[in-house]
């Protein structure tokens, strides 16, 4: 089934994101999450994978076994870094013939240090409008409730959003954020511009005080300097429960505001997400 057809059809939806283990070690980790967030029912999964495509052909054998598994529907992550189009029809291809609808298209970043190029294709609306031109796929694409670091306002953000969702999106999974008013905003702004497809909110709970200035950095998130002063002086403990207790704060707003779906990124880790799960007695 399409992504888009459960997002119109399950109000919200749940879903989770995992990414490419580099070793055997944290493989097993992978599927010991993976079989452990089954029961939690989730609608669809996305699984990343290295620039380039460089494990493409794993990621296909994780996707692979969430769907037989665990019985919902599976999305691969296609980026613009590193493909020429004949490396992106061959991995077409195979999601084709393993029954795999749905893609998330991507701008991505080139890795420092790499020798990769950008390939085929310069931005994720180009990649969108290849991908759609097979007839074949379910194509979703990302947006930024804090607006995209590169972008120089939020109108051009909106503008380019409008953009891949005129070549052929059909959904929308959110960067993280942890004040829900940047969402709503960010909502607003798209249904103002004539974007009609669902809008599905990124979720990441703050398991650790590291995590702060990464999340910063990387993400371009704000966060609530509340939820800061609340972590400060306390133990791991203590932090991965205020983390966990603000995400469900945060995802019981956004369902009462009637969001399309919560998109959990995990991180590879079963705990956090599930400990939400279990406090959102209404889903």
């Amino acid at each position: 089934m399409s992504i888009s057809n459960i997002l119109n059809t399950r109000n919200p939806s749940i879903s989770f994101e995992f990414f490419p283990p580099k070793t055997l070690v944290i493989e097993k980790v992978l599927f010991d999450t993976i079989d452990s967030l089954q029961e939690e029912h989730a609608d669809f999964s996305s699984v990343t994978f290295g620039a380039g495509g460089s494990t493409a052909d794993k990621t296909l054998d994780w996707i692979n076994y969430i769907k037989d598994t665990c019985r919902y529907e599976t999305m691969m992550h296609i980026t613009c870094v590193g493909f020429d189009k004949v490396t992106l029809d061959n991995i077409l291809e195979k999601l084709e013939n393993a029954g795999i609808e749905n893609v998330l298209a991507l701008r991505g970043d080139i890795p420092k240090g790499s020798d990769l190029k950008q390939g085929d294709f310069k931005y994720a609306s180009d990649l969108v409008s290849y991908i759609a031109k097979r007839g074949k796929f379910c194509i979703g694409v990302a947006g930024y409730p804090e607006r995209h670091p590169e972008s120089p306002d939020f109108e051009k953000d909106i503008e380019m959003l409008k953009y891949k969702v005129d070549m052929g999106a059909s959904f929308i999974i959110t960067q993280l954020f942890f004040d829900n008013e940047y969402f709503y905003r960010f909502r607003e702004r798209a249904e103002k511009a004539g974007i009609k497809v669902p809008i599905v909110a990124g979720i990441m709970p703050i398991v650790n005080f590291s995590q702060i200035e990464r999340f910063k950095v990387m993400c371009s998130s704000n966060i609530p300097e509340n939820l800061i002063k609340s972590m400060q002086g306390k133990s791991e403990e203590d932090i991965a429960s205020i983390g966990i207790d603000y995400a469900v704060n945060q995802c019981e707003d956004l369902v009462k505001n009637q969001v399309a779906g919560l998109h959990f990124y995990t991180l590879n880790r079963s705990h956090a997400t599930k400990r939400i799960l279990d406090k959102l007695h209404f889903l």
